[in-house]
C-alpha cells in the first residue's frame, strides 16, 4: 500500500496521518454491538459536492439519547457527513435511514418535519432579528399550542438570551450567538441534531460553555450528532465517537476506547 501522507493542524503544530498507521488502527477496531436499536443508520455512503467525492463507503450509527461525536483532520470528511444526512449533499451511494424509514437524498424541509435538525457552523442565525424572533422562526414548521412554553424552555436552558431577548441577534456574543444557534434548532421539536463545529472560533471559556450544554441534551431526550474540531474535548462529553479520515472510517468506539488509544491518541488527539 502507497503509503501516503495529509497533514492537518493540532495545538497549533502539524501531525501526520498515513494509511499505513490508518490500517494499523482499523485493525484495532472494536466488535460493534448488536443489540441496540439505531435512531439513524448509515450504510456503506459515497458521497460528495458535484462530480467530486468526499465520502468512500461512510457507516455510522445512532441510538435514542445518545451523543456520538465524528472527530478527524480538516478535509476528512466531517461535515460532509452531516450535510449528507440532511440533504445538502450528493449521494451517488449507500442508504441512510431514520427511524428504520429511508431518507437517503431527501430535501431538507421535509427532514425537519421527519424529527432531524441541523445547526451549521456559520450563518447558523438570523442577525438582523431579535433573539425571540429567531426562536419564532425556529418553529417555522410547528402549528401547536407548545410554542411559547418551548420558548420558556430554551430560555431556561440559555439563560443568557432571556437576559437580552430583546437585543438584534448580531450584537450577541460568540458563544450567545451558538446558544441562539441551538436554540433555534431545539424549537423545531427534532429528535435528532446534527452540529457542526459548534466551538469554532469561541474563546475556551465560550467554547467549555457551549459543550456543556450540548452535553446536557441528551439527558433532555436528544439524540445528537457533534461534529468538532477540539477532538479531546468533544471525545470528554460523548458517549461514543468515528474518527474519519480521507472520507473513510477509521476507528469507532466509546469515548473512553478512543481517549486510552495511545496510537489514536498521538495521531489524532495531538499527543506526543
Amino acid at each position: 500500500m502507497q503509503n501516503k501522507s495529509i497533514n492537518f493542524k493540532k495545538s497549533s503544530r502539524k501531525i501526520k496521518v498515513s494509511k499505513k498507521s490508518i490500517s494499523d488502527i482499523q485493525s484495532q477496531k472494536p466488535i460493534k454491538k448488536k443489540d441496540k436499536k439505531s435512531i439513524l443508520e448509515v450504510k456503506d455512503l459515497v458521497a460528495g459536492y458535484g462530480k467530486s467525492i468526499i465520502l468512500h463507503g461512510i457507516h455510522f450509527n445512532l441510538y435514542e439519547k445518545e451523543l456520538v461525536t465524528v472527530i478527524g483532520p480538516n478535509g476528512a470528511g466531517k461535515s460532509t457527513l452531516l450535510k449528507s444526512i440532511f440533504g445538502l449533499a450528493r449521494i451517488f451511494e449507500g442508504e441512510i435511514k431514520y427511524n428504520t424509514k429511508n431518507i437517503t437524498g431527501q430535501k431538507s424541509h421535509n427532514l425537519v418535519i421527519e424529527g432531524l435538525t441541523y445547526v451549521p457552523q456559520l450563518e447558523n442565525i438570523f442577525p438582523s432579528l431579535t433573539i425571540e424572533e429567531n426562536l419564532k422562526m425556529g418553529a417555522f414548521i410547528r402549528n401547536d399550542d407548545e410554542i411559547k412554553k418551548d420558548i420558556d424552555n430554551v430560555y431556561t436552558m440559555f439563560p443568557d438570551l432571556l437576559e437580552r431577548v430583546r437585543d438584534k441577534a448580531r450584537n450577541l456574543s460568540g458563544g450567545q450567538r451558538q446558544f441562539l444557534a441551538i436554540g433555534r434548532a431545539l424549537m423545531t421539536n427534532p429528535s435528532v441534531l446534527l452540529l457542526d463545529e459548534p466551538s469554532a472560533g469561541l474563546s475556551p471559556k465560550a467554547r467549555d460553555e457551549v459543550l456543556k450544554k450540548i452535553s446536557s441534551l441528551k439527558n433532555k431526550g436528544y439524540s445528537v450528532i457533534l461534529v468538532e474540531q477540539n477532538a479531546k474535548k468533544s471525545l470528554e462529553i460523548a458517549d461514543r465517537g468515528y474518527i474519519l479520515a480521507m472520507g473513510r472510517n477509521v476507528f469507532e468506539g466509546t469515548s473512553k476506547d478512543i481517549l486510552e488509544n495511545e496510537e489514536i491518541g498521538r495521531m489524532f488527539l495531538g499527543r506526543r
